[in-house]
């Protein structure tokens, strides 16, 4: 598992290199590498307390899958809704597309990546990269190389589901299935691979450990889908391999993630999952797992399904990834209005796990840009939102939020027939060096009262509740507190993280 030094609930940082390395471009007047990644962004991430960085999509993209993203009409009218300036010169394929685990060379190769990972371990920064399970571009040199790792179809495939099944440049006319998850079509800039098969799996062991070597930890896309029933129920008996290797159907995961850390210890892995399999991948030694329910209950606003998600297992809570928004999802600013995005990300972040943040959130982007493309409109920061993300990260940098344990309070009713209780979510944090946090928000749309269980019954006499999001302040009796609870009348959406103190009268 990931070392332990880094802390057990850590901030991440996610890039889209293409993205940033096209802005930065454009400000020097000549292409961009990782060599300019500027020290005075690595300096910001690293004062606000994080400790992973992802820079996603530094591996190659082969020609072959760009030019299915540029020929796909009904992708580029997509990619014009946000774009609307768009040319082909934008259209710089998936980087989940990848041809080769190699550091493109228009970023500046491997001797680039070594010296941003250099850069980055000076501030205490760790670097996270990708690493593609499921598919690999159309133009991969194992096409020719070894058609055994792939999924062959037929003609009458091609013919019946083009968008499933492609002719991949180099496959020596071999028809090969696309890249595919079994609830949705296929992508088609990829090919996919196939996992009975045993020298495809030792094949990509390979190319983990490879990638280990220059970098810190991987975020795995997709990773439920090499799971052997998620396999099977996706490609069933064509998978069976052709050329009379035995089929394996034993789980990928385990093998692969204890190989790449005996080479690396403390290597990290985490996991992109859904359909809740993320407590088989946190068994198959993941560090961290999304968590994509709590963000789909954020985003509903209601706040009793959030509480009995937080009720689970205190291990999968602290190997959950919490996120309001990444490449995947909308824009955290698009989806909630102003007031709910504050409220969701007090209630997000502040519960154990992995605190995930996406580039770009902070400062209230809007527009969500393809994956496919280099470049993104530009937008105004929003100053309030990034006021606000900016005391939020001061919050999570406590020793008690880091390191202390975590509780989630009960909320009872004001009055007799008031049922907005059922609008609160108030958890606790107490640290070891006495540090305590009570994190309050009314994840509901009208206004809400409740008692709110009182998680510090040793504190008697005054207690002060210093809001750290606001300047806000309250003092409150002790005694009273433990026998009644904390008295919370909060608006749509209000929220306070409390530094719960003595007060010394």
């Amino acid at each position: 598992m990931a070392d332990a030094a880094l802390g057990r609930r850590p901030l991440l940082f996610q890039v889209n290199t293409r993205i940033l390395l096209g802005e930065r471009g454009r400000e020097l007047g000549q292409p961009a590498t990782l060599d300019d990644v500027p020290d005075p962004f690595l300096d910001w991430i690293a004062s606000r307390g994080f400790s992973w960085v992802w820079f996603l999509g530094v591996w190659t993209t082969g020609p072959a899958a760009r030019a299915v993203s540029r020929s796909r009409a009904d992708w580029r009218a997509e990619f014009k809704k946000d774009l609307p300036d768009l040319t082909d010169a934008d259209i710089t394929g998936s980087p989940f597309a990848i041809q080769a685990y190699e550091v493109a060379p228009e970023y500046g190769g491997e001797a680039a990546l070594a010296r941003l990972r250099e850069r980055l371990g000076r501030r205490g920064l760790r670097l996270l990269l990708d690493f593609v399970p499921n598919h690999v571009s159309p133009d991969h040199p194992w096409v020719g190389a070894h058609p055994e790792y792939f999924i062959e179809g037929t003609e009458e495939d091609l013919k019946d589901e083009p968008s499933n099944w492609t002719r991949p440049p180099g496959g020596g006319g071999r028809v090969l299935a696309c890249g595919r998850d079994p609830y949705f079509p296929a992508w088609p800039d990829t090919v996919q691979l196939n996992y009975l098969h045993g020298g495809l799996r030792e094949a990509m062991i390979g190319v983990l450990r490879r990638v280990a070597q220059r970098c810190d930890g991987v975020r795995c896309d997709m990773a439920m889908l090499v799971l052997p029933d998620v396999f099977r129920h996706t490609w069933g008996d064509r998978a069976v391999p052709r050329d009379g290797t035995p089929a394996i159907d034993r789980p990928f995961w385990p093998e692969a993630t204890e190989r790449v850390r005996a080479d690396r210890p403390g290597f990290l892995f985490m996991a992109e999952v859904y359909w809740d399999l993320e407590w088989t991948l946190q068994r198959q030694g993941f560090d961290f797992t999304y968590d994509k329910r709590l963000y789909d209950r954020l985003c509903a606003g209601e706040a009793r399904p959030v509480r009995e998600h937080l009720w689970a297992a205190p291990d999968f809570q602290e190997r959950s990834a919490r996120f309001l928004e990444n490449h995947d999802e909308p824009r955290a600013a698009a989806v909630f209005g102003p007031e709910q995005h504050r409220a969701a990300a007090v209630i997000a972040f502040l519960v154990p796990g992995l605190r995930f943040f996406h580039e770009g959130q902070m400062d209230g982007r809007r527009v969500h840009i393809s994956m496919h493309l280099g470049r993104r409109p530009e937008e105004a920061p929003d100053a309030a939102l990034r006021a606000f993300y900016e005391r939020l990260l001061a919050v999570l940098a406590r020793e008690e939020v880091h390191g202390g344990q975590w509780k989630l309070c009960a909320c009872n009713a004001a009055w007799a027939g008031n049922p907005t209780r059922d609008s609160f979510v108030v958890t606790a944090w107490e640290g070891a060096r006495g540090g305590r946090l009570l994190a309050v928000a009314n994840s509901g749309r009208t206004q809400a009262q409740c008692y709110a269980q009182w998680p510090f019954p040793d504190l008697l006499g005054r207690v002060a509740l210093r809001d750290l999001l606001s300047d806000a302040r309250y003092e409150r009796d002790g005694a009273e507190l433990r026998a009644k609870g904390l008295y919370l009348d909060l608006p749509p959406w209000g929220r306070h993280a409390f530094a719960v103190e003595s007060s010394g009268r």
